[in-house]
């Protein structure tokens, strides 16, 4: 079985960790009616992707 020969250090064990950090979600602007949106997604509010109605919003509500 593999046994490390030394202890791993608090810093090479952190440096190592740097790249694990949680990165908040993208949002970009809806071209249509403003509003906040992830990005390759339809708009949650008017229902459009890419300068096309997509969902109907009378059809949600």
């Amino acid at each position: 079985m593999a046994v490390p020969k030394k202890k791993t250090t608090k810093s090479k064990r952190n440096m190592r960790r740097a790249h694990d950090a949680l990165v908040g979600t993208q949002v970009q602007e809806c071209p249509n009616c403003g509003e906040q949106k992830r990005p390759h997604h339809i708009c949650g509010s008017c229902g459009q992707y890419d300068d096309r109605e997509v969902l109907d919003t009378a059809e949600v509500l």
